[in-house]
């Protein structure tokens, strides 16, 4: 269901059976969505909603700033089916071998590496010791792509991002914190 409010436009009312608490979230795109437990009635869906109303405001301004700082970091060309194809030949002629390298010199030894073209991240590892890494890192600056590749390297021995990866990851990459901050400001295309 939806409601129209003045201020953010279409919120979508949603049901969720699973749900135990009333959330509220701002997508990506900027929608405004309040989820509901299954019996929670309309009304306390909305009054949770009026009740964070300055937190919606102050979400969607963060967002519209980040907006405006992914427009720098867009490819100043289209991106067709060729722009793709350009950056996956630079992605398989630079990355496994920098990978390579950056493995060798911090002890990890990982089992195959994978390019692909991902929406949602930049790279992961599998538990069989496999790498996959995004197409779009060839598009970061060195010190970047370096950041997310130590990053999948340390997945290796620690699976999650606990205390242990995060000790880890400061070990082989100590301004970790700030190219993580960094990061925010690219975007996947």
């Amino acid at each position: 269901m939806y409601l129209d409010d003045k201020e953010f436009g279409s919120v979508l009312l949603q049901r969720r059976a699973r749900s135990r608490y009333i959330r509220l979230r701002v997508t990506p795109k900027g929608e405004v969505v309040v989820t509901v437990p299954w019996l929670t009635p309309w009304k306390a869906g909305i009054a949770f909603l009026e009740s964070k109303r300055e937190w919606v405001r102050r979400t969607l301004e963060r967002q519209s700033r980040r907006q405006d700082a992914y427009a720098a970091t867009d490819p100043q060309e289209p991106v067709t089916d060729a722009y793709i194809a350009r950056l996956r030949a630079e992605a398989k002629r630079t990355l496994p071998p920098r990978l390579a390298e950056l493995a060798a010199r911090h002890g990890f030894v990982y089992n195959k590496v994978f390019i692909k073209h991902n929406r949602s991240n930049w790279g992961s590892c599998s538990t069989r010791g496999n790498i996959n890494l995004n197409l779009n890192i060839v598009r970061l600056p060195d010190r970047l792509r370096d950041y997310i590749l130590l990053h999948e390297l340390v997945h290796l021995r620690e699976m999650n991002h606990g205390p242990r990866f995060h000790a880890l990851l400061e070990e082989v990459c100590p301004d970790h914190r700030a190219l993580q901050r960094e990061m925010k400001g690219w975007r996947l295309v």
